[in-house]
């Protein structure tokens, strides 16, 4: 078997020595991804929150404070939230949704770190028609299989209840439409969450723009299936992100604060 050829590959992140390096390396991921999210326009009111399992204790999670606009989050701003709601390190409130989702996300799937939900336009327009992606192209293929369709809205998440039911749909995926909602993203790391996220709206956008365009054509399913190998693993996304991680340290710093 020929080894890789190593110019066309890049490098992986050095581990971390500790917990405490382990757990900023995280935080610092989560905050920079509510800056992308507000870049990439999925900051919609009060909507929206993506969640980072602490490394130390697996029944807590880092996320956003409720009322704190994406663009406007910095590493200190997160909050620290166990699985019984508690808020253990932050002085804001937390959203009644992002507890009820991702807690159950989190308790259901030891092996999801991350987990993101926004009400993103594309994301809300496609979930309304109650449908799968299709593998019309080779980014959506990142999805192909390895998403569900949660078709049970009924009204605002507030209920742990309702997210121990998206959990249970989720089963062992990557990615839920949820119904009359938006999209869910779940990552064995925060970056692959969210590129998955950002993929995700993506792959909703052109499926959007192609239908109203005509009739696309999508992909066989042994293309597809094949594909999804090629371009659907959490190595790729981790460094989709990486890419948009190195513009934001260089034009908004702050955000490690």
């Amino acid at each position: 078997m020929n080894a890789p050829d190593r110019r066309f590959l890049l490098e992986e992140p050095a581990p971390r020595a500790s917990i405490e390096e382990e757990r900023l390396y995280r935080k610092q991921r989560l905050a920079a991804t509510f800056r992308l999210f507000a870049r990439h326009g999925y900051d919609h009111g009060l909507a929206g929150h993506v969640t980072a399992r602490d490394p130390e204790h697996p029944d807590r999670f880092w996320v956003n404070p409720f009322g704190k606009h994406f663009s406007r989050i910095r590493v200190s701003d997160l909050l620290l939230v166990d699985h019984e709601g508690n808020i253990l390190v932050g002085d804001r409130p937390v959203n009644r949704a992002a507890f009820a989702i991702h807690s159950a996300l989190h308790a259901a799937r030891p092996d999801v770190i991350a987990a993101a939900h926004t009400h993103s336009t594309y994301g809300k327009a496609w979930s309304s028609l109650g449908r799968l992606l299709e593998p019309l192209t080779q980014d959506a293929c990142a999805f192909y299989g390895d998403h569900v369709l949660f078709d049970d809205y009924t009204g605002v998440v507030w209920d742990k209840s309702e997210g121990e039911r998206i959990a249970a749909a989720l089963g062992d995926k990557k990615a839920a439409i949820l119904r009359n909602h938006g999209l869910l993203t779940t990552g064995p790391s925060v970056e692959a969450a969210a590129w998955w996220f950002i993929s995700m709206d993506n792959a909703a956008h052109t499926q959007l723009l192609a239908e109203a365009a005509g009739l696309p054509k999508p992909l066989s399913h042994a293309v597809a299936n094949h594909t999804a190998g090629q371009v659907g693993g959490h190595r790729s996304a981790a460094l989709g992100f990486h890419s948009l991680w190195e513009i934001l340290i260089e034009e908004e710093p702050d955000f490690l604060d």
